[in-house]
């Protein structure tokens, strides 16, 4: 009972999304938002564009399969509270992200700067079914 209270609030963010190239404006990748022990987290589980970025990162593990969102908590219609990997540059920011009607709102930030990126439902990927838990990337 208490699983299925905590999937319902983060239903709204719960499912697989696709970032858009913030300069040639093209589908990137497959993001699957997923909820586990009451936190959101984000996993990169398709590149698709630039098949070469599945070669490993320095000091980083591949990107597909790579958490680049983490321990996000529920603040009202947004989860705040958690953090972004950019895994091109290696960096993490504090992150918010929250529903603007279909898509998923997505903020990277430091402080009180940050950016936003409009991420698209992605209706097409469907992944295996299994749970997921965390994994928090090693970083330098």
């Amino acid at each position: 009972m208490l699983m299925s209270a905590s999937l319902a609030w983060a239903d709204g963010v719960v499912g697989f999304w696709t970032t858009i190239d913030d300069e040639t404006k093209e589908a990137k990748s497959v993001v699957q938002i997923y909820e586990y022990q009451g936190k959101v987290y984000g996993r990169v589980v398709d590149v698709l564009t630039n098949k070469d970025a599945r070669a490993k990162l320095p000091g980083s593990p591949k990107i597909i399969g790579l958490d680049i969102i983490w321990d996000l908590e529920k603040d009202g219609n947004e989860y705040n509270d958690g953090e972004i990997l950019d895994p091109q540059k290696g960096k993490v920011y504090g992150c918010a992200i929250w529903r603007d009607g279909d898509n998923l709102i997505v903020r990277g930030k430091i402080a009180f700067f940050g950016r936003n990126q409009t991420w698209l439902p992605n209706k097409t990927f469907k992944g295996d079914g299994k749970p997921l838990t965390p994994k928090k990337p090693k970083l330098k």
